[in-house]
């Protein structure tokens, strides 16, 4: 077998769990002006769809349905929302330091304006926006959350820009 060349994949979408879908696409449609893909819908556990059979290989046996909407960045990356009726309605205790997915990273120029819809949407800000290089460059960063307690953060700069050698350079 030929080895293959390891090469940079791309990033495709994130799946978010959220207690109320519709409420959901409402703040990541109104405040982060995400596209809407497809609606919300139902998804039913059944064997003779295909969609029902890879969600059963998921999820396993433990459920009937759920809802589930798709969104997009404008640079294209998904954004799949489930919301299961079963679920936990809120979102797990804030621990950096354990194993998992620690936070998912957006792009906006102004900060500020989006960190005030966040919280005027019922989000929270978790941290001042702070300058990654005061006095250097304009690159701020603050951490946040959704209104369903789900922490991301918020950059001004590419992520490129941010890292790139050199960025730490006085």
């Amino acid at each position: 077998m030929k080895k293959q060349e390891t090469y940079p994949k791309s990033f495709s979408h994130i799946g978010i769990t959220v207690p109320n879908i519709k409420e959901a696409v409402r703040f990541y449609s109104e405040v982060m002006g995400w596209y809407i893909i497809m609606k919300p819908s139902t998804v039913k556990k059944e064997r003779d769809t295909a969609i029902g059979q890879m969600c059963i290989d998921v999820f396993g046996e433990d459920w009937k349905e759920f809802e589930i909407a798709h969104m997009s960045t404008s640079d294209g990356i998904g954004i799949e929302l489930f919301s299961f009726p079963h679920g936990i309605k809120k979102a797990p205790e804030f621990n950096p330091f354990n194993t998992g997915l620690f936070h998912f990273c957006v792009q906006d120029p102004d900060i500020e304006h989006l960190v005030d819809k966040i919280i005027s949407f019922g989000g929270k800000q978790r941290m001042p926006i702070r300058e990654y290089y005061p006095n250097n460059k304009p690159y701020k960063m603050c951490y946040v959350e959704d209104p369903f307690g789900i922490v991301f953060e918020i950059y001004t700069h590419s992520y490129e820009l941010t890292y790139s050698s050199g960025a730490y350079s006085e």
